[in-house]
């Protein structure tokens, strides 16, 4: 290693929690939060796929939250089990970087599917007429890709700057994953450009979406106000609710969560309770919101037959 120019650790050793009694019941507790996930994002993705009703703009907005939330808990929560749960807190370099990518860059996805949800709803209520035309597949999917494409770029971007670090003394990530942060501090040389990528993910991840999203319901609401009839301006805003629920589940523990951290110091056990709900919880409740806030789903399960298996029986 004398001829290298950085130094690079053989493995990373995960911390997690210290001196916590019985925490095996907080991972067993997140494996059941997996298999819900699992089932209820899976759930919904089938009904969008195989009801053409569902085969809108609006959907695949939907659709890809659904495949967001199941991906990003399948990156994350059965490599936190294996780690804790079965005790492999030892990780080869190259695979921790690989975590470090996959396991937030599904969360910085949603964060941008959630402002274009808000700017379908902003056409459906500010410009109705215009809807059609403004609101379609090709613009939707232009949008969606390019959402991925910025994350991909950004996440890799940062992922990529770790290789520039030496670790010459301590291995030991204080998180309960290879979380940026904590791993580039780590370093003992310059890690300034960490520094500036893990601010800018903040804001353009964290802090740009909300402000996107409060804008477009401002200018919602100041539409709604135009409207004379009540009924007409409580029947637009329903249309909104599912929409808005998922934002604050989603945003409102991310930013409380990080604000804590940065103005105050709160203890290691803490943080990780606090940031593993805040990655796990939200992708379990968006299908359920969007099954029992969502208009068109609403009708299309009363609509079903009460025989659960009406293929089999007819044949």
């Amino acid at each position: 290693m004398s001829n290298a120019t950085f130094v690079r650790p053989a493995q990373f050793y995960i911390s997690g929690f210290s001196n916590v009694p019985h925490a095996e019941y907080f991972y067993v507790f997140l494996c059941f939060v997996y298999m819900v996930t699992f089932l209820g994002n899976g759930l919904l993705l089938s009904v969008i796929y195989l009801v053409k009703t569902f085969h809108t703009p609006k959907y695949m907005i939907v659709f890809n939250l659904a495949f967001i939330d199941l991906c990003g808990s399948t990156a994350f929560i059965p490599k936190l089990l294996d780690t804790f749960l079965f005790d492999n807190r030892y990780i080869v370099y190259e695979a921790c970087l690989s975590y470090m990518f996959f396991a937030v860059f599904f969360t910085h996805v949603q964060s941008w599917t959630l402002v274009i949800m808000a700017y379908d709803r902003f056409i459906a209520i500010c410009f109705p007429l215009r809807y059609h035309n403004l609101v379609t597949k090709r613009a939707i999917a232009a949008m969606l890709l390019f959402a991925w494409g910025f994350v991909v770029t950004l996440r890799a971007s940062a992922v990529g700057l770790i290789d520039r670090l030496s670790f010459c003394d301590s291995v030991v990530i204080q998180s309960f994953f290879c979380d940026y942060g904590p791993t580039y501090r780590l370093a003992c040389n310059d890690a300034s450009l960490n520094s500036i990528m893990a601010k800018l993910a903040i804001a353009v991840i964290m802090c740009l979406p909300p402000i996107l999203i409060v804008l477009t319901y401002i200018c919602i609401a100041i539409a709604l106000s135009r409207i004379a009839s009540g009924k007409e301006r409580l029947k637009a805003f329903q249309t909104c609710t599912a929409h808005m629920i998922v934002v604050a589940v989603f945003f409102l523990p991310l930013l409380s969560t990080n604000i804590i951290v940065q103005i105050s110091s709160i203890s290691t056990n803490t943080r990780i309770i606090n940031s593993t709900l805040t990655y796990t919880i939200p992708p379990l409740l968006n299908p359920i919101i969007y099954s029992l806030r969502t208009e068109e789903v609403l009708i299309w399960s009363k609509e079903q037959p009460t025989n659960p298996w009406p293929i089999v029986l007819e044949t």
